[in-house]
Order: structure tokens, then C-alpha cells, then sequence
């Protein structure tokens, strides 16, 4: 089932929007020796430096058929082998990794979904413990260029509130002074 208002605009004004690498460090993704989980890659915007930073698999899903191939050809494109990219109904069906197995699962501008904690669960489950949850999502409070309604975009402290309803634990709330229009947020499992 994809998510409300999840469109995705052209690759390049889509990636004219963010510095990918600065919010992946920003959002302590990187250097990890583990495998990472991506719900929603899109392009690969963030996949391809994720991957660049990590010594694990980066299993990109999104389900767009398109937007897989193309985030997969991308990574090819990079010199990358450590991608998986899949196209999966994460809504539906999970991440289809096993459980207590990943490092790390990056839900980027995803949450804006009829059911945020059911994503936030399914990223709980996979996760080792002490794994890390990575989040960012368009700013409500200021015009943006693009994102969801605004009426629709959670706000930091509803992600916190979500993720700790699924079982997580708060970190902090990350300012992404590399990309103004976003904020983020860091949790983990216990």
C-alpha cells in the first residue's frame, strides 16, 4: 500500500533539496560494520552515500518499481556492491529482513503514512539491540519547496512519541543544519 502523498518530483529537483551525506553522518550512519535497512528509497539519494560510508549491505526498498531500478542502477553507476535495492510493500508486508539482524533503518521522509507506528515497529523488530533508528521530515513550521501537506507532516516530537510507543528509545533530536527544510531524530532499541 504506498503512502499518502508519496509522489516523488524529478530525480535532480528532488535532490536539489538535500546534502545526503552531512544528514547520513549527522544521523550516526556511518562507519557501521553491520547491515542497514532504507524504508522508502526513492532515487537512492541517500543510499548511495550510506553505502559509501559503511562496511554492511544497504538494503534499499521502496514500492516503486521504478524508483528500485533506478536507485539499484545508481549504486551500480557509484561502484557499489553492497546495495540490495528491492521493491517491497513495507506497509503490507514488512522489510522482509530477520528479526534483531540490522545495525541501523532509516525512515527519511517516510512517516507522513496513515500508520507511522506500524513502520516504526517493523524497524524495531529487525534491529539488533542497541540499533539505530535515523529520521528526518519536512519542517511544518516554515515553507518548504516540496514535501506532503503540511497538515500531514509529523513533527519531531510526534516521531518520538510514535517511536517510543513501538518500543524504542529517544537518543536526541538532531538540527540538520545541512538541510533547512528537515529536522531529524535519533532513537534506538533497547
Amino acid at each position: 500500500m504506498k503512502g499518502r502523498e508519496s509522489g516523488m518530483p524529478d530525480r535532480d529537483y528532488w535532490e536539489s533539496f538535500f546534502n545526503p551525506s552531512c544528514i547520513v553522518e549527522r544521523l550516526e550512519c556511518s562507519g557501521l560494520p553491520g547491515d542497514i535497512v532504507e524504508f522508502g528509497c526513492g532515487y537512492g539519494t541517500f543510499t548511495i552515500p550510506t553505502a559509501r560510508l559503511n562496511f554492511g549491505t544497504v538494503y534499499a526498498l521502496d514500492i516503486e518499481k521504478e524508483l528500485v531500478s533506478e536507485a539499484a542502477s545508481n549504486a551500480v553507476d557509484a561502484g557499489l556492491r553492497n546495495v540490495v535495492a528491492e521493491s517491497r510493500d513495507i506497509l503490507a508486508d514488512g522489510c522482509g529482513r530477520p528479526d534483531g539482524s540490522l545495525d541501523y533503518a532509516m525512515l527519511f521522509n517516510i512517516l507522513h503514512v496513515e500508520n507511522p507506528i506500524s513502520l516504526l515497529r517493523e524497524a524495531h523488530r529487525v534491529l539488533k539491540p542497541n540499533g539505530m533508528v535515523g529520521i528526518i521530515h519536512w519542517r511544518r513550521d516554515i515553507p518548504t519547496p516540496r514535501g506532503p501537506s503540511p497538515d500531514i507532516r509529523p513533527t519531531a516530537e510526534e516521531c518520538r512519541s510514535w517511536g517510543e510507543a513501538a518500543g524504542l528509545q529517544f537518543v536526541r533530536y538532531e538540527s540538520l543544519c545541512c538541510c533547512s527544510w528537515h529536522w531529524g531524530l535519533l532513537m534506538r532499541r533497547p
